[in-house]
């Protein structure tokens, strides 16, 4: 994970996610219960929070340097942008049910992600 990656990945997340939350306030809305409109939005939500996330690591590792922890919490928030909010997006659209088991794993990862980020912004300042 370099800096350059996390900056262009965490845009385009952000771009996307803004995508996604209007395609399931648009195109969507008519089609899923309010329950599953809510676990849509629950992913877009996590996506764009984490989009940031990672717009903040690549800009911290421009600062203090492109280590190892900083390489891990990106690394990991993409991870769990792609586990959770991916595995809800699917499951929203009818992907199959056993990925409901991965939902739980991209939270984990986004939490060892801020956990990390929070050591090394503790070590730094």
């Amino acid at each position: 994970m370099t800096a350059r990656l996390l900056l262009t990945a965490g845009a385009l997340l952000a771009a996307l996610g803004v995508a996604l939350g209007a395609f399931g306030a648009h195109a969507l809305r008519a089609r899923l219960s309010e329950r599953m409109l809510a676990v849509w939005e629950t992913a877009v939500q996590y996506q764009l929070v984490h989009a940031l996330g990672l717009m903040a690591v690549g800009l911290l590792m421009l600062q203090l340097g492109q280590g190892g922890l900083l390489r891990w919490s990106g690394g990991l928030m993409l991870a769990g942008v792609v586990l959770f909010s991916g595995s809800l997006y699917l499951m929203c659209l009818g992907g199959p049910r056993w990925l409901g088991p991965v939902t739980p794993l991209g939270g984990v990862a986004f939490i060892a992600a801020w956990l990390l980020l929070a050591l090394v912004v503790w070590r730094a300042v």
